[in-house]
């Protein structure tokens, strides 16, 4: 009786392990999860409205999103993501925080 109450037990022990396993999805996100955000494709700096500068970008608020798209209109598109060195308001610990996010494709 022992035996068979404990080989009922492993039974469910090895069947709950397996079913999470096999209930997950097969095919990767989309997005990615990092530190609580979810990140998603780089955002391009050539053709992004100050809204979407100011959403998706960290550090960046209104003032800063409106510089860089009017830096962009007064010299053409970016040449690269250092580049926004050259905005007023915009330092190096402000680009690093956000180069895994930017792109100038």
């Amino acid at each position: 009786m022992r035996h068979a109450y404990f080989a009922s037990l492993v039974f469910a022990l090895i069947g709950a392990i397996s079913l999470p396993l096999s209930a997950a999805p097969s095919a990767p996100a989309p997005a990615v999860m990092v530190a609580g955000e979810v990140q998603s494709a780089p955002l391009n700096l050539n053709k992004a409205d100050a809204a979407t500068l100011q959403s998706q970008l960290s550090g960046i608020g209104k003032a800063k999103a409106d510089a860089i798209v009017a830096y962009r209109e007064e010299n053409g598109d970016f040449a690269s993501v250092d580049e926004l060195l050259e905005i007023k308001g915009i330092g190096k610990a402000l680009l690093e925080r956000n180069r895994d996010k930017l792109t100038v494709n």
